[in-house]
């Protein structure tokens, strides 16, 4: 299954070793393939940068793990994406491009009225979400 990874997903993993971290690590030994894109790796990183820069190192050895597909312009956006705030629409936009089966963002304010809801193929869902899917 490809799961696509927002940018908080990709900053708590990279922050601390928790949950998040842990899930990625179970997703990944599952053969689920993680994937992402240079819009959510650049949110995370200036995230991390801000907040935990001693887990900018770990982003990028993340990173080389995770597979990465194009950003697209915000032009070339799904009319679906627009039930969403402007700087999140590529994230949903990025994981219907790159033909993934589940969208994981811990963005409730924003994604949660889509926690559960599959557009164009997507599922978005939370990482608890996710581990109760994938791996119960």
């Amino acid at each position: 299954m490809r799961i696509f990874l927002d940018a908080n997903i990709l900053f708590s993993a990279a922050r601390a070793a928790g949950a998040v971290r842990h899930l990625l690590a179970l997703c990944a030994a599952a053969e689920h393939e993680l994937w992402a894109d240079a819009y959510v790796f650049e949110e995370a990183r200036r995230n991390l940068a801000a907040k935990a820069p001693e887990g900018l190192a770990v982003l990028d050895a993340m990173a080389a793990r995770i597979r990465q597909g194009s950003f697209f312009a915000s032009s070339e956006l799904f009319p679906e994406t627009r039930v969403l705030p402007e700087n999140d629409q590529p994230v949903l936009a990025a994981a219907i491009r790159q033909h993934c089966d589940i969208l994981m963002t811990g963005d409730r304010t924003h994604f949660g009225p889509l926690y559960g809801k599959t557009i164009r193929g997507v599922t978005v869902l939370s990482p608890a979400m996710v581990a109760e899917v994938l791996l119960s």
